[in-house]
């Protein structure tokens, strides 16, 4: 039936050679991916999971041994002969079947010290191929040989394939039977210490676990991001106790073309890339780009550092140590899976690949740093489309994903991060500032930043423009108040003063860096430099760079023009304006030593703002984004020294830098915590954990507050609200212990999606390969540890149900909301022994129409000291806009 279908398929639809711009794009075609397969198809068994486990390989290879098994026993009848050779057989598979459970799928040749043979997965590998031999004939049956080129099968979350093609062949595969959905891939790109103790690990989650050597022990985390400086002692393991295999795990790691090693240790035990989509694209270049796990950027390693990186390493740089850094669970294993490049950032199509085989290989934990350009505009809504659906089946698999919100703040509906399966996390300062000061010979003292030396005590230095200490006017155009090429400067001239330097366009791009400016400096003999920003553009970054001799940057436009007025008015010049003699001085402050503030932590300027909004007009969505506040900004972790993201830190071995792509590593590293002491417990009993244990108060002991533009374009603080930080800032040591979990499996995502107005039920069975489940009745009773009205038309009442995961506790529940919504909780107090679940309900009213959100929360606590909290969001409207 199915040949003459796809024989129909050809005689309607057969392409020869088309002429035409070609695209990668993910296709989507009828059948159950490996996660959701239960059986049907001859000769195949079922594969699928329940909801929220992981995907049980070991049970395929016991029924494959009983087969054996059994067809031995009957050789066994035939001679003695056959007796003697199937004895053997049965042995070597008995030993398989005792084996099975310990089963580590590594090629023999880069297998792990210590790790059992690996064995075939007959069961899934059996039905992978199934998947990968349709998709290969639905292609092979439309176009001709050589006018395609497949670039990936997806078979284990979503049964689908990746394929490079012109626009009329995508059109002919669209009209395909059989074909669900065909999406033209787009980009992604990065969203780019002193936190351990900021959190509270060290003293009071790393104990509860066996200490830091024990923090994560045997807990996968798993990084899509730009792949691995496998040679940075972050991530070593011969200063560690030795590492055992990990049985779960099933990943391989590639060998460096290079070296011929393997990117595994122990401590990493996964390493792949996938660059199919952008070798296709015709933008890999595999000379700076590495065609293998090795970090081009840097990024990838300082993502994996700040999760899982080693305990106590020495950050060391131009000769000052600035600290030691850790890993949120420095036990915890690393898997790579590179699908981020230094240049153009990703391709979708690549980086579901490697969150495929990521579940496939088995991670707990999912670690994101990565988001789209902007929301999806090839679907109607953002929770469904090739990215998102392949995470929702990873967390049906039991994988925890922490994704970046974004960096697009302070404005709102900023956010790339949107599904409700989805841990989405903004990014905050913590309690550490670097600050540096300038002192002028007329007494006046310039803030600014540096982590510099100080120039020498009561001592004060000449200060000397670049622009007048030019070898030859004609240089001018190589932009020399950049300070970014010392031979076009009179080193006679520098040597023994302090260089002033102009903070160009040139920095925010990146063609000039404040490193280079200290390397010229360094070059001419300077003592030290100054770089005077003149104009600044808004939503221009200032961050502190450290350096090997005496620096500063003066950030603040009226303190520049402060320096400059007093450099002019102290120098002599002639008729034609050459100096004649530079009176100038000044002093730089020390900036290496952090200054601690108590208003901390603050969410940042760059973290991306909710709304969340449900598709690519931004409407808002009944679903609070971000979920999380954790420590994003200036933060210290490994680097390769092949980096090229932050131009300050090129051929540097650590990196402090700030994103979302630091705060979601965070996350993911304390749920591996969690999922260490509560190893069953689902995706979203680790996030509501984090969430609901989560605080709103700074250390100050005052309501958190975030970085906005003020009228002028200057920084201010304002009041944070739970579209800035979602339920609040991680508390580590809370989390391990919430007493209330709200829990959520497949069936409650599968409900969201379903009574979201606007998502049509084709698209979610397109998606989910299940058909819809409309019980939940509105979108705002998804079991979320939160509640978001987006449009509250005069009364609604929605729904949680909280299971107990301590012992026996009555939990006594308040409300508290903005004017604007009256909101009730029922039952006001209840009891739960341990294990059992209760329903609650929150009814919220409107009071009056202010056409802009009221915030509240819910707050239950326990006999026993547990306090749950959960942030209520919502909007009145007078009658239904829908």
């Amino acid at each position: 039936m199915v040949a003459v279908k796809f024989g129909c398929a050809v005689a309607v639809l057969f392409s020869l050679l088309i002429v035409g711009k070609a695209d990668v794009y993910i296709v989507t075609i009828e059948g159950e991916p490996i996660i959701s397969y239960q059986g049907g198809v001859d000769g195949f068994e079922a594969t699928a999971v329940e909801s929220d486990e992981k995907i049980d390989t070991t049970r395929y290879i016991q029924i494959f041994c009983m087969i054996l098994l059994g067809r031995a026993l009957l050789l066994l009848l035939v001679s003695l002969y056959i007796l003697f050779f199937t004895h053997t057989i049965m042995h070597l598979f008995m030993h398989v079947c005792i084996l099975d459970k310990n089963i580590i799928l590594l090629p023999t040749n880069h297998r792990q010290p210590g790790s059992p043979s690996g064995v075939l997965d007959f069961g899934v590998t059996s039905y992978a191929r199934h998947l990968e031999s349709k998709h290969d004939m639905l292609l092979g049956m439309l176009f001709e040989e050589g006018s395609y080129q497949k670039l990936y099968s997806y078979q284990h979350l979503i049964n689908g394939f990746a394929v490079h093609i012109s626009h009329e062949q995508a059109e002919t595969l669209m009209r395909a039977p059989g074909v669900k959905s065909v999406e033209r891939d787009w980009k992604v790109r990065r969203l780019t210490t002193h936190t351990p103790q900021f959190l509270g690990l060290p003293t009071g989650v790393w104990p509860t676990g066996g200490g830091s050597d024990r923090a994560g022990e045997d807990i996968v985390i798993g990084f899509v991001d730009s792949g691995i400086y496998p040679h940075h002692p972050s991530f070593a393991s011969h200063n560690t106790d030795p590492y055992g295999p990990v049985p779960k795990y099933r990943g391989k790691c590639e060998v460096d073309p290079d070296t011929k090693r393997s990117f595994c240790n122990g401590k990493i035990i996964g390493a792949h890339h996938f660059a199919k989509a952008a070798i296709a694209a015709g933008v890999f270049n595999p000379s700076i780009d590495f065609a293998s796990p090795m970090d081009g950027d840097g990024h990838g390693s300082h993502t994996a550092a700040i999760a899982a990186g080693n305990n106590g390493i020495p950050v060391r740089m131009h000769g000052h140590e600035f600290g030691k850094a850790s890993g949120m669970a420095p036990r915890a294993r690393i898997a790579v899976y590179k699908a981020l490049y230094r240049l153009f950032g990703g391709f979708v199509a690549d980086v579901v690949a490697a969150i495929d085989q990521a579940v496939y290989d088995g991670v707990d934990i999912l670690s994101l740093s990565v988001g789209p350009n902007s929301p999806p505009a090839t679907t109607k809504t953002t929770y469904l489309n090739p990215f998102d659906a392949t995470l929702l089946s990873a967390v049906k698999a039991g994988v925890f994903v922490a994704q970046a919100a974004g960096n697009g703040g302070p404005f709102p509906k900023t956010l790339v991060s949107y599904s409700p399966w989805i841990a989405s996390v903004a990014a905050a300062i913590d309690d550490r500032r670097y600050k540096n000061h300038l002192t002028l010979g007329n007494g006046k003292i310039l803030a600014g930043l540096g982590l510099s030396p100080s120039t020498h005590p009561n001592q004060t230095y000449t200060l000397v423009a670049a622009n007048d200490v030019l070898l030859d006017s004609s240089v001018v155009k190589y932009s020399p108040s950049d300070c970014q090429k010392p031979e076009v400067l009179n080193k006679n001239l520098v040597q023994g003063n302090v260089l002033l330097c102009g903070y160009s366009f040139n920095f925010v791009v990146g063609t000039a860096s404040i490193k280079k400016v200290s390397e010229t400096a360094k070059s001419l003999g300077a003592i030290g430099f100054v770089l005077a920003v003149e104009n600044v553009s808004p939503g221009t970054k200032f961050d502190p760079v450290p350096v090997g001799v005496p620096g500063i940057l003066i950030t603040d436009v009226e303190k520049s023009m402060d320096l400059i007025d007093y450099y002019n008015i102290s120098t002599v010049r002639d008729w034609t304006g050459r100096v004649k003699s530079f009176k100038a001085i000044g002093s730089i402050g020390n900036g290496l030593m952090p200054k601690l503030h108590k208003s901390a932590p603050q969410v940042a300027l760059f973290s991306a703002r909710g709304p969340n909004i449900k598709d690519f007009s931004f409407q808002e969505a009944d679903l609070l984004k971000p979920d999380i506040l954790a420590p994003g900004s200036l933060i210290w972790a490994a680097w390769s020294p092949n980096g090229t993201d932050e131009p300050n830190y090129v051929g540097e071995g650590f990196a402090m830098i700030s994103g979302t792509s630091m705060a979601a590593p965070h996350i993911a590293g304390i749920a591996a915590l969690v999922k260490q002491k509560h190893p069953h417990w689902s995706p979203a009993a680790i996030k509501s954990a984090l969430m609901t244990t989560s605080t709103t108060i700074d250390r100050a002991g005052k309501p958190l507050q975030a970085q906005q533009y003020s009228e002028t374009q200057t920084i201010k603080f304002v009041g944070a609200t739970p579209f800035d930080y979602g339920s609040g800032h991680v508390d580590p040591k809370a989390a391990l212990d919430p007493g209330l979990i709200f829990d959520a499996g497949y069936q409650d995502y599968l409900g969201f999606l379903c009574t979201t107005a606007g998502i049509n039920s084709n698209e979610i069975k397109n998606y989910t390969n299940s058909p819809c489940n409309y019980t939940m009745g509105h979108p705002s009773n998804f079991n979320s540890p939160s509640i978001t009205v987006a449009h509250l038309v005069k009364s609604q009442t929605v729904t949680r149900t909280v299971t107990n995961v301590a012992e026996e506790e009555t939990y006594v529940i308040t409300t508290r909301m903005a004017p604007a919504i009256a909101i009730e909780a029922s039952p006001r107090a209840m009891t739960l022994r341990p294990g059992a679940s209760r329903k609650f309900s929150v009814t919220l009213t409107v009071r009056s129409i202010t056409g802009a959100y009221s915030f509240g929360e819910v707050i239950m606590k326990g006999s026993r000291g547990h306090k749950v909290r959960i942030p209520v969001v919502a909007m009145g409207y007078q009658r239904s806009t829908l």
